[in-house]
């Protein structure tokens, strides 16, 4: 029962990622540019359907993708910002960052010893 509840909510995030990738291609071929924010979009967009199709391969979700996706993700804020923001909160925001990248690092180096 868990694992169709499981399946049912995967399948429910691949279609709604699908229905925002549409939806943000239109927003691009409208403005007819597309800004570094749009690609890190994308990224992220990119690295859920991989998390998706992973799960269904392996019937696991490995805890580094949604590190990636959270990274991808503060990387967007950071250039979204720009300059205006405060020079304290770009460095925790770096910082946080650099947090999930060891924590990435980490786990990958674990699950190589730990089969």
């Amino acid at each position: 029962m868990f694992r169709i509840i499981e399946d049912a909510i995967l399948i429910t995030i691949a279609i709604l990622t699908v229905a925002a990738v549409i939806f943000e291609l239109i927003i691009v071929f409208d403005n007819q540019t597309v800004g570094l924010a749009d690609l890190l979009l994308m990224f992220i967009y990119a690295e859920v359907f991989g998390m998706v199709a992973v799960y269904f391969k392996s019937h696991e979700i490995p805890v580094i993708y949604p590190l990636f996706i959270a990274i991808t993700a503060l990387a967007r804020l950071i250039v979204l910002q720009g300059k205006d923001s405060q020079p304290e909160q770009l460095i925790f925001e770096a910082a946080s960052i650099l947090l999930l990248s060891i924590a990435a690092i980490v786990l990958r180096n674990i699950k190589i010893r730990l089969p």
